[in-house]
C-alpha cells in the first residue's frame, strides 16, 4: 500500500510466485523450441526462439485477462490475481525480447536502418496476404510498454485513478492487435492448424469469461433494493452474512458491502480506492476490510485506511431489526465513522 518509490521487500509468497513464474517461462520456451526444431527441419534456433517468445507473451496476456473473471467465480484464483502485475511485467519483457530478436533477424542485415526497414517494408496494406502484420505488433508493444512503465502505484497517484485506469484498460486494444498480428503472420507463413487452434482458444477463453462475468455482474446491478419512506433498505438476514465476510447489494445505484465482524455489522462502499476492486469479495483481516485484488485495507467502522495510509471510502448507517439488516440509502462522506451495530 505505497504510492512512493521504495525498495520492494519480497516476502516468501512473492519469491515463490516469481520463482514459479520464471521457471514456467523457461520450461515453456525450452519445450517450444525443442518441438519446433523437431517438427520443422527448415526452422533455425533463432526463428524458433522468436516464435516461442511471442507465443509465451500471448499466453501470459491471456492468463492476465482471464484471471480477473476467474477470481470472481472462484476465490481460489485470487493468489494469482494478487500479484498480477508480476505477470504483466514479465509478459512485456517477453514481448520486447520477441520484437528485438525479430528486428535483428529480419531487418538488421540489410543496408537500411532496421527500424526504417520495419516501417517501410514492401508489404501491401490492400491485401491480407501482404498486410504488414509487424505494425500491429508494434502498436500492441507500445501499449504494453506504457502499461508496464506506469504499473507502480506512484503513477496511479500521480496520474489520478481515472486517467490511470483508462491507460490500463487499453490492454484490450493491445490484446486485439496481438491476435490480429499473430493471425496475419500465421496466414502469410501458411502456419498449421495448431496456430489457429491456439488463437481461437485464447480468444474464446478471454471473451467467453468476460461475457459470463458481465452477465453475472449485470444481474447483481439489476437486483437493486428499494428503500422505505425513511430511506432504509432491507438487505438480508443477519445469518446470511458469514463472520468476517460481506454481503454485496445494490443500493441507490451503488454497490455496498455489509460486513459482519465480532458479531457486529458495518457497511461501506464496495469500491476500493486503489483500482476499484470489489471489497465485498474480500474479508476482514486483522480488523481491517482487505481488498481481494491488491490487499488495500480499510477500517469497517470508518472506511479509512489504517495510518500512515490516507485512502477513504464512504460508509453507510446500519440497523438490525428482528434479525434483518437495514442500510440507509444515502452514504456518509468518505471516512465518516459509524458505530458498528451489535447483533442482539
Amino acid at each position: 500500500m505505497s504510492a512512493f518509490y521504495r525498495a520492494v521487500n519480497w516476502n516468501r509468497q512473492k519469491v515463490i510466485y516469481d520463482g514459479v513464474l520464471a521457471g514456467s517461462v523457461v520450461l515453456y520456451l525450452a519445450t517450444f523450441v525443442d518441438i519446433t526444431l523437431g517438427r520443422d527441419s527448415q526452422a533455425t534456433l533463432e526463428t524458433a526462439l522468436i516464435r516461442g517468445l511471442g507465443t509465451a507473451a500471448l499466453v501470459l496476456l491471456t492468463v492476465i485477462l482471464a484471471i480477473g473473471p476467474l477470481a470472481r467465480f472462484d476465490p481460489r484464483w485470487l493468489p494469482i490475481l494478487y500479484n498480477r502485475r508480476h505477470l504483466g511485467v514479465t509478459m512485456c519483457l517477453l514481448a520486447l525480447a520477441h520484437a528485438g530478436l525479430a528486428i535483428v533477424q529480419f531487418h538488421a542485415l540489410g543496408d537500411a536502418n532496421p527500424f526504417v526497414s520495419l516501417l517501410t517494408g514492401a508489404a501491401d496494406v490492400r491485401h491480407l496476404g501482404t498486410f504488414p502484420f509487424e505494425l500491429l505488433g508494434v502498436g500492441a508493444l507500445i501499449i504494453l510498454v506504457l502499461m508496464a512503465a506506469t504499473s507502480h502505484d506512484f503513477w496511479l497517484a500521480t496520474l489520478t485513478a481515472p486517467v490511470w485506469k483508462a491507460v490500463h484498460m487499453m490492454v484490450y486494444v493491445a490484446y486485439g492487435l496481438l491476435l490480429a498480428h499473430v493471425a496475419l503472420g500465421s496466414l502469410q507463413s501458411e502456419a498449421g492448424v495448431a496456430a489457429w487452434f491456439f488463437l481461437g482458444g485464447s480468444g474464446a477463453l478471454v471473451f467467453g469469461l468476460h461475457i459470463l462475468g458481465g452477465r453475472r455482474e449485470r444481474g447483481l446491478d439489476r437486483a437493486e433494493l428499494q428503500d422505505d419512506a425513511e430511506g432504509w433498505v432491507e438487505i438480508c438476514g443477519v445469518d446470511e452474512i458469514r463472520e468476517l465476510r460481506a454481503r454485496i447489494a445494490m443500493v441507490g445505484g451503488e454497490r455496498i458491502a455489509v460486513f459482519r465482524h465480532e458479531d457486529r455489522i458495518s457497511c461501506v462502499s464496495n469500491v476500493c480506492q486503489h483500482q476499484n476492486g470489489p471489497l465485498g469479495e474480500g474479508k476482514i483481516v486483522d480488523g481491517c476490510i482487505t481488498c481481494p485484488w491488491h490487499g488495500y485495507q480499510y477500517l469497517p467502522e470508518s472506511g479509512q485506511s489504517p495510518p500512515p495510509f490516507t485512502e477513504k471510502i464512504p460508509t453507510f448507517n446500519v440497523q438490525v431489526k428482528t434479525g434483518r439488516v437495514f442500510v440507509q440509502r444515502t452514504p456518509n462522506p468518505p471516512g465518516t465513522r459509524v458505530e458498528p451495530v451489535l447483533i442482539r
